[in-house]
């Protein structure tokens, strides 16, 4: 038995942990040591990617780019292979994956369980609108291949459903043609939450990748920096820079996310992106999309405790109302975040049976874990987005009510006839009793 936790660190508890570095590995496990569910890098926030007492089946050795096809931009790989591996392969041939989360340190299995999105869903929708294909796993052994337009039913269970149709092992992938590999971008400071919904409204027609962050702390208006930027060839002699990471090396005592520490954090990162708004500036790909991933266990700064991400997303017509509550919730509680991000999904559903992106505006904050003091602030803020029928990010949560899960992912009840019955993890007996 190994204790195992998710990125979120909610707790440590012992596992059966199961290595697979090969396909024909892998079916063996999953065939004799079960119930289980894949474990890819280990960046789910909350219980997705748990199975506390029972099996987990570590897939991130099956990491074998099979087929890059340079003129079409397919490319073939094994689930467990990181975004980062896949970009740093086909970014120099002048493509890249269409859509990205805010960390390339996540498995392609992974991205396609969680039907991860980035800063560009009006744009193109999530990782896997671009899936063409992927082959699926049962514990009873038999193979699954499907697509969007082959079994294309399972394809619906399997791109977000938290990994409970099997198990993912191969994916083929339709990927974007780019000029290179910077960006043209430009930092937007706003007031207020109105002025963040006409900057995005005013962004989507003309810019790929949108995104914000937005201060969340009392007394500062739901001010923000907006960000948007496309891709562009016109970096004349600018190369990237090597870029040191950096790591948290231990687990302090206290979160150092704390009323000490979030207002000067604040008030500096605001300043700082003021300071960029007096012209575009050309910037790399990887510090705009993955901001995060040069620190390193960055989890760690909350403390021994760990932390909540939550994520919901409301309909657009209510969005700013909805924000807005949130917010209020969140300073009459006296808590705060300072990895907060405010941006709008396309009006595009998902192609997922519990798929998260849907038309509208989600906001994710990171909280560090007070116990039932979280707890009590996280059910304010399920009732604003039950009220505006909105729904909890699957891939973040780690303790949402079975009765949230159901309002916000109405067809719950399909993902049952494809469930597997030999994979089982904490989140799924949480909310689907199995």
């Amino acid at each position: 038995m190994i204790a195992v936790s998710s990125w979120g660190r909610l707790s440590k508890e012992p596992h059966k942990v199961v290595p697979c570095s090969t396909e024909s590995q892998l079916i063996d496990a999953i065939k004799t040591s079960r119930p289980g569910v894949a474990f890819g890098n280990g960046r789910s926030y909350g219980d997705a990617c748990l199975n506390q007492g029972g099996f987990l089946w570590l897939s991130e050795g099956l990491d074998y780019l099979k087929a890059f096809d340079r003129k079409t931009g397919r490319l073939t790989c094994e689930a467990g292979v990181l975004l980062r591996d896949i970009q740093d392969l086909v970014v120099p041939e002048g493509w890249m994956l269409p859509v990205t989360p805010g960390t390339q340190l996540i498995t392609v299995g992974g991205a396609i369980a969680n039907d991860v999105h980035g800063k560009n869903h009006h744009r193109s929708g999530s990782f896997c609108d671009h899936v063409v294909r992927l082959k699926l796993v049962r514990t009873t052994g038999e193979t699954i291949d499907c697509a969007p337009d082959h079994n294309s039913l399972w394809f619906a269970a399997t791109v977000g459903g938290i990994g409970l149709t099997g198990v993912i092992v191969e994916a083929e992938l339709q990927l974007k043609k780019i000029s290179g590999p910077w960006l043209s971008a430009e930092t937007i400071p706003y007031a207020n939450i109105g002025e963040f919904f006409k900057l995005a409204d005013a962004s989507e027609a003309d810019w790929e990748h949108t995104v914000s962050w937005i201060d969340c702390l009392p007394g500062n208006g739901g001010r923000g920096l907006f960000m948007r930027a496309n891709h562009s060839s016109d970096h004349g002699v600018l190369s990237p820079q090597k870029s040191k990471k950096s790591r948290i090396p231990f687990v302090p005592p206290i979160s150092l996310v704390n009323n000490l520490t979030l207002k000067p954090f604040n008030e500096f990162y605001y300043w700082m992106g003021q300071r960029k708004t007096e012209r575009p500036e050309l910037i790399h790909y990887q510090p705009f999309f993955y901001p995060l991933d040069n620190l390193q266990d960055w989890n760690k700064m909350y403390g021994p405790r760990g932390f909540y991400q939550y994520q919901s997303v409301v309909p657009r017509d209510v969005g700013e109302d909805a924000i807005a509550e949130m917010l209020k919730e969140i300073g009459r509680a006296g808590e705060g975040s300072f990895l907060a991000v405010l941006k709008t999904f396309g009006n595009r559903e998902s192609l997922g049976i519990l798929g998260f992106p849907k038309p509208g505006v989600t906001l994710a904050l990171d909280f560090p874990n007070k116990g039932l003091r979280t707890v009590k602030l996280f059910e304010r803020l399920d009732e604003i987005v039950t009220q505006a029928k909105g729904r909890i990010y699957l891939a973040k949560d780690a303790r949402m009510s079975k009765k949230l899960f159901e309002s916000g992912y109405p067809r719950f009840q399909e993902l049952i006839n494809y469930r597997d019955p030999g994979v089982s993890s904490e989140m799924s007996r949480r909310l689907l009793g199995f």
